[in-house]
C-alpha cells in the first residue's frame, strides 16, 4: 500500500471546503482518509491510512447567546440545535429503532438528538443545552446544510 497522497485531491477538497463555507470535510478511499477542518486558527490536515482510522467524538459548539426572535427566525432561538455539517439527517440509529428525541421529551446537555451522515460517517448531533424539545424541523433522510436548524429545545 502506498502512503503517497495526491496533493491535487487535497487542494480540490480545500477549495470545496472554502467555497461552500464548510467547517469540516472528509474524503475516504480504500487506501486513505483525508479529513479537513477549518477553525479560527489554522489546523494541520490529517491524513491516515484506511486501516488506522480511529473514531473521534464530535464536540458540540457552546450554546448561542439568546437573542429576541420572531417565529419566522427559528435559527436565532437560543435553544435551536443547528447542523454542524452538510449531510443527511437521521432521527434514529436505524429504521427499526425509536427516534433519539420526540416533541415533549426532556433532554440534558450532551444528549444525542439526531445523526448526520456525511461521507459514509455517522456523526452524532448533541443538545448544547438541557430542556424540553418543542420542535423537530427535519425528517429522517432529509439533506441538511451547515447551520440549518434541526431541533428546538426550550
Amino acid at each position: 500500500m502506498s502512503n503517497s497522497i495526491d496533493t491535487k485531491i487535497v487542494s480540490k477538497l480545500a477549495e470545496i471546503l472554502n467555497r461552500n463555507g464548510l467547517s469540516e470535510l472528509e474524503y475516504e478511499t480504500e487506501n486513505c482518509r483525508v479529513s479537513l477542518s477549518k477553525t479560527c486558527c489554522s489546523q494541520p490536515v490529517s491524513i491516515q491510512p484506511a486501516a488506522q482510522i480511529v473514531e473521534t467524538p464530535v464536540v458540540s459548539a457552546p450554546a448561542p447567546v439568546a437573542t429576541p426572535a420572531t417565529e419566522d427566525d427559528i435559527s436565532s432561538l437560543a435553544g435551536c440545535v443547528k447542523s454542524p455539517m452538510v449531510g443527511v439527517v437521521y432521527l434514529s440509529s436505524d429504521p427499526g429503532s425509536p427516534n433519539y428525541v420526540k416533541i415533549g421529551d426532556m433532554v440534558s446537555q450532551g444528549d444525542t438528538v439526531c445523526l448526520i451522515e456525511a461521507m459514509k460517517t455517522f456523526n452524532p448531533v448533541k443538545a448544547h443545552t438541557g430542556g424540553r424539545v418543542t420542535k423537530i424541523l427535519v425528517e429522517s433522510g432529509d439533506p441538511v446544510e451547515y447551520g440549518e436548524p434541526l431541533v428546538v429545545i426550550e
